[in-house]
């Protein structure tokens, strides 16, 4: 079976490229190349899917049984897709968001038939989108479209947190080491699913080549849902340090200038998250999770701790932190000075 990846080197689709290689695909990078390549034995070409009369040539006379499109963001994009692998494959399957549900939930869990509608994050719309293209061609001329929606899917380089800055999340383990208060949007009480990168990628090569997959819509996720209380207290104990929270209201941390936390938190994280995995268990009679979060974060945190490339500072991020810490601080204080 032979198999093109676009990206290939991301959390998700790195695992995917080397559970492929393990079942003995014939795999095929394409992407600039401009990172370190993790997938040596993989054959790798170079290019700019925004340059599209390059990608043709470069594909000219191949042909793919699947073509999996990890970087794709808008409808322009999977037109684009469309043009360039219609007739070239025989799938072809793009990476969705499980964002794209509808915001605020209507009811738990959620399945595959959920409405699509996120009034709060342009990314998840945009998804939605490419999404109805991809649906419109299957339907109107048989082009072989599977969608696949992953929720917050980690490996062992991350750690799936609520709220981050934009240098990533190890600032909030140093944070937890010098024993400071973390921000945690709300009051951490609602469910999150968090999903091993590994285990993911058992369910989305299930679907790979997988003629029941054709012109369905399918979220691969874990069955386990944690309070992101849950979730910081299992980092904070792996630590070995006390759990020091500071709850800040989502709607105001969606205010911050400069930080797109208004979709990732209205429009994501700040709601519940449990789905119903039904249909991938169906498609694919092999998936499972079998890696519990503290396990998961457990490896990830051990690399986090060994590896110095892991350790990138983020100054602004940790400033913002200390500030809300005060600033709850004092509304905290004015509240208990209140009385009916």
């Amino acid at each position: 079976m032979r198999a093109l990846i676009i990206g290939g080197t991301g959390t998700i689709s790195l695992s995917i490229s080397r559970r492929l290689l393990q079942l003995g695909w014939e795999l095929t990078l394409l992407n600039r190349g401009s990172g370190k390549n993790q997938v040596p034995e993989a054959k790798l070409i170079q290019a700019d899917m925004a340059d599209e009369q390059a990608v043709r040539e470069k594909l000219a006379g191949q042909r793919f049984d699947v073509v999996a499109q990890f970087i794709a963001y808008t409808p322009e994009q999977v037109e684009r897709d469309i043009r360039l692998f219609e007739g070239m494959c025989s799938q072809y399957i793009f990476i969705s968001t499980a964002s794209a549900y509808h915001k605020p939930p209507l009811s738990f869990p959620v399945t595959e038939s959920t409405p699509l509608h996120n009034p709060y994050w342009q990314y998840s719309r945009d998804k939605a989108a490419c999404e109805e293209v991809l649906m419109q061609a299957y339907r109107q001329r048989g082009f072989p479209a599977t969608i696949v929606r992953p929720s917050h899917t980690y490996g062992d380089r991350g750690l799936p947190l609520a709220l981050r800055g934009h240098k990533g999340v190890w600032q909030i383990i140093d944070r937890m080491l010098k024993q400071k208060p973390v921000v945690i949007p709300g009051d951490g009480t609602n469910l999150w699913t968090v999903t091993w990168s590994k285990d993911f990628a058992v369910g989305f090569v299930g679907l790979m080549g997988n003629i029941h997959a054709i012109g369905e819509a399918v979220h691969i996720t874990s069955d386990e849902a944690l309070p992101w209380n849950q979730i910081y207290r299992t980092v904070a104990d792996i630590l070995g340090r006390p759990f020091l929270p500071c709850y800040v209201p989502s709607t105001l941390l969606g205010l911050v200038k400069d930080s797109d936390w208004e979709g990732g938190l209205l429009g994501d994280k700040a709601n519940c998250a449990v789905f119903d995995n039904t249909k991938v268990k169906r498609l694919v009679p092999e998936f499972r999770c079998t890696t519990r979060f503290d396990q998961g974060a457990r490896i990830s945190l051990h690399n986090f701790l060994t590896d110095p490339t892991l350790q990138v500072p983020d100054p602004a991020f940790d400033a913002f932190c200390d500030k809300a810490v005060s600033i709850m601080g004092t509304a905290r204080e004015a509240f208990e000075g209140l009385a009916l």
